[in-house]
Order: C-alpha cells, then sequence, then structure tokens
C-alpha cells in the first residue's frame, strides 16, 4: 500500500525519464520491466506504488508554503520542521466574497472591506509533517512560493 496516492498515468507519463533510472536503479531493465507487467502484475504495480511514493515525498519535503482558498476565506501555511503557521484572511462576515478569484484576492489586498479580518494562529502537526502536507494539497490546498503568506503578514495587528 502507497504511503501516497498512487500516480495517475499522465504523472507518469510525465515522469517517464525518472521513473525509468528509479527501475534501473532498483535492478529492473526494460525487457524485465516488460515481463513482470505480464507475469507479475501485482509486483509491477508494487513497483509504481514505491516509485509515487518517492516522487511525492521528495515534493513534500520540499514544499515551504500551501494555499488553500475558498469563497470567503485565504488560508496559508508555512509549513515548518514541527508545525504549520497559518495566516488567514477571513470574509466571512461580508458575505459576498470570492477568494477563488485572484482579482477579488488583490483588490481586497489593496483597498479591504469592511469587517475583513487577517488573523494568524499555529497548528502542530498530527502526523508526520510530509503527510499533513499531503493531506492539505489533497484538500483543495496547492503549494505556493509564500509571497501571499508574506503579504498577507503585513495587514497582521501588531
Amino acid at each position: 500500500m502507497a504511503k501516497y496516492r498512487l500516480l495517475s498515468f499522465e504523472e507518469l507519463y510525465e515522469l517517464e525519464k525518472e521513473f525509468i533510472e528509479f527501475l534501473i536503479l532498483n535492478g529492473i531493465v526494460a525487457e524485465d520491466w516488460v515481463k513482470m507487467k505480464e507475469s507479475e502484475p501485482e509486483k509491477a504495480e508494487k513497483m509504481i506504488h514505491l516509485f509515487s511514493d518517492v516522487v511525492f515525498e521528495q515534493i513534500m519535503r520540499k514544499t515551504q508554503f500551501v494555499e488553500r482558498r475558498s469563497q470567503e476565506k485565504v488560508e496559508v501555511f508555512q509549513c515548518l520542521a514541527d508545525k504549520f503557521v497559518i495566516v488567514c484572511l477571513d470574509a466571512t462576515k461580508i458575505g459576498n466574497a470570492n477568494f477563488k478569484s485572484h482579482q477579488y484576492l488583490e483588490k481586497s489586498l489593496i483597498d479591504p472591506p469592511a469587517h475583513l479580518e487577517v488573523y494568524t494562529y499555529d497548528q502542530i502537526y498530527r502526523n508526520v509533517r510530509e503527510l499533513e502536507i499531503f493531506s492539505l494539497i489533497e484538500n483543495e490546498g496547492e503549494i505556493t512560493n509564500g509571497e501571499l503568506f508574506k503579504k498577507l503578514c503585513l495587514f497582521l495587528p501588531q
């Protein structure tokens, strides 16, 4: 069973070169892979699971910021070693917000509407850091460069 999810066919196709290198590192050359897929499909699937885990583990370890948007809320997660530091832009009291629109978000940062709240809090990881980040991404999170995190920090009360 994979630690993360199985890479999709499209994702595997994009990572074909890396997958071939992974197979070679595991002592599996092209003709062995073809035979394995035909005669031992469970073993071949296990190799794909292992490769998927390697890919996602590398991505999660490098991830420093994740952003999650809903209509009325933006949460930006800074992924530290032991916890998330979360900065939240909350427009639930406004009623007609649309933070899924990049234009609305940018406009709100330039000219904040009344009752817009910005706050921060920490969340200790309940699981392994990389699994927490992966779960966040699988639940509408998006890996970012942290620029929005820094912008929102400027709006926090001093």
